[in-house]
């Protein structure tokens, strides 16, 4: 009798962890970090990517248009998925592409861009990382939608991909 009631205890346990595994199983482990609305942009001092030179945050954001940030790196393989979509979004005229090439090689950052072509109306340099934390960044790709009075209105955590260009569209127009 007492090995049946050992045997009911072992089995009723190991039922239990199996059930505990399981539904965890279940539950999705994505990190999706909660971006506050309307989150105002930095206040930055960044080096040009083509001239070299230090520009103001205010000289970079100064037309009254929306304004998307990349930040991106040439080590990055899903930026190199995103890409030809930030081609295609560079085309519409309601807004403006900013890259932030985050802690990346210039060499190999600029072979990526005579590569695969530049959607960015002007890149950043962000050697050291800080900038991209300054967003609020967690890593590349990410992008930041700003609006006309240059707040952050929506952040896309991964690459983008046509469905984002679809939801990007309809709020700008």
């Amino acid at each position: 009798m007492k090995n049946k009631f050992s045997l009911f205890i072992i089995v009723i346990f190991f039922s239990f962890c199996f059930v505990i595994f399981y539904k965890g199983l279940n539950i999705p482990n994505n990190y999706t970090p909660k971006v506050e609305k309307k989150k105002n942009i930095p206040i930055f001092k960044a080096k040009d990517f083509d001239s070299n030179n230090y520009i103001n945050s205010d000289k970079i954001f100064e037309d009254n248009i929306f304004y998307i940030v990349n930040i991106w790196a040439s080590w990055c393989v899903p930026c190199r998925t995103e890409h030809p979509l930030l081609m295609q979004l560079s085309k519409n005229q309601s807004i403006k592409l900013i890259g932030l090439n985050y802690r990346d090689n210039f060499n190999n950052a600029k072979k990526f861009i005579d590569e695969f072509g530049n959607p960015y109306s002007r890149i950043l340099i962000d050697k050291d990382g800080i900038l991209g934390v300054e967003f609020g960044a967690y890593g590349v790709p990410e992008t930041f939608l700003i609006d006309k009075n240059k707040y952050i209105i929506k952040k896309f955590v991964g690459p983008i991909n046509q469905e984002i260009i679809n939801e990007i569209k309809l709020i700008i127009k």
